[in-house]
């Protein structure tokens, strides 16, 4: 469920232990409302910090997919104050210059007119204009998060929207870095992230699954690529997988559990909600049972029988044994006929490969050999 990822995210990290985080992996089918959970895990954590119930002081949001005024209005609309927002919130604007051609084509005057587009909020919003350099981007994330006020040790949480945007002009391998080096950070608390894994080689989409101890997988509720066939309530496929989507989400403990969710993310408006649905953990575990020749509990005919149990050993079919049945141990001595006076013991009988062997030599066996 959703819940249970901002819970985690809330709770934030254990000393020695890296930050947890989230993976929203999406397709393009999705990508909208990718967007809205990505929207809605923002405005929780900020909201969680805002009312000093996790352990983060603020969120700080690297944002290439959107403009800084798309998350500041959404928070708005969840309740989020002005003094709140400031307070709690910063974003690091990716995407307004990212590698800073408008500053060089425009004038002085072009240029602060150009941060009078955040001017609503220029406390929170920092434009950085050479995203190809994650080492400057990384000390420019955790510098924002420094600023943030508090007693003691200051934590924070981040939001990378987008990885795909990243992966445009930085290797793998270099963002893989990124994210690693911020979770292992002693001052971030968590971190989520979205990723629309059908743009990308399926190896990419796993690499950046496993930096992560959560990822939620989004998926169209209506799946009808060839013919767009009506469904009930005269909407379109189309319409409607732009209102819903199937969530997927997928828990890795740390006893190394993992736990499978599932719900449903419906979009109304500018209201985000998930409706549960019946859980999937029940049907992936049985999958995941090992399949063995025998069983590990009586079944119910043997309980009223209360006949001894016999325990297949894999040497011998069911068939023979149960033919063999009436053969008994005491049978099986008396074949074998042994002196009186002699108990029964055990004997190794060593048979020579051919004739030419000594039987009993003293020769070293690896004297013939060039050491």
């Amino acid at each position: 469920m959703a819940e249970a990822a901002v819970r985690c995210l809330r709770d934030g990290r254990l000393d020695g232990e890296h930050a947890p985080s989230l993976a929203v992996a999406s397709t393009l089918q999705c990508g909208p409302l990718a967007a809205r959970a990505m929207l809605h895990l923002a405005a929780a954590v900020a909201s969680n910090a805002a009312a000093e119930k996790a352990q983060a002081r603020g969120l700080v949001i690297v944002a290439f997919d959107r403009s800084p005024e798309v998350y500041l209005d959404f928070m708005r609309r969840r309740g989020l104050d002005p003094n709140a927002l400031n307070r709690c919130v910063r974003i690091l604007d990716c995407y307004s210059d990212p590698i800073g051609w408008k500053q060089k084509i425009r004038s002085q005057q072009q240029q602060e007119s150009d941060a009078g587009l955040c001017s609503a909020n220029k406390d929170n919003v920092t434009i950085f204009r050479n995203v190809k350099d994650l080492d400057k981007l990384m000390c420019s994330t955790i510098d924002l998060g420094r600023g943030f006020a508090g007693e003691g040790k200051i934590y924070f949480s981040i939001a990378v929207d987008s990885i795909s945007s990243m992966l445009r002009r930085a290797s793998v391998s270099s963002i893989s870095s990124f994210l690693s080096n911020l979770r292992s950070h002693d001052q971030i608390s968590s971190m989520f992230w979205l990723i629309h894994s059908d743009l990308h080689e399926p190896k990419f989409s796993r690499a950046f699954e496993c930096l992560s101890t959560m990822v939620a997988s989004l998926e169209p509720a209506v799946v009808d690529s060839v013919h767009e066939e009506e469904i009930p309530g005269n909407i379109s496929f189309l319409e409607e997988n732009y209102s819903k989507a199937k969530f997927y989400l997928r828990l890795k403990r740390r006893n190394g559990r993992v736990k499978h969710l599932y719900e449903e993310l419906h979009v109304e408006g500018n209201d985000v909600r998930f409706v549960s649905a019946p859980s999937v953990s029940t049907e992936v575990n049985q999958s995941l049972l090992p399949k063995v020749q025998f069983n590990l509990e009586l079944s119910e005919k043997e309980r009223r029988k209360g006949e001894p149990i016999h325990i297949y050993d894999g040497r011998r079919s069911l068939p023979e044994a149960q033919r063999d049945s009436n053969l008994t141990a005491s049978a099986l001595l008396d074949e074998v006929k042994f002196p009186k006076s002699a108990a029964p013991k055990g004997e190794i009988h060593y048979i020579r490969d051919s004739d030419d062997e000594q039987p009993d030599s003293d020769e070293d066996p690896d004297d013939d050999l060039d050491i």
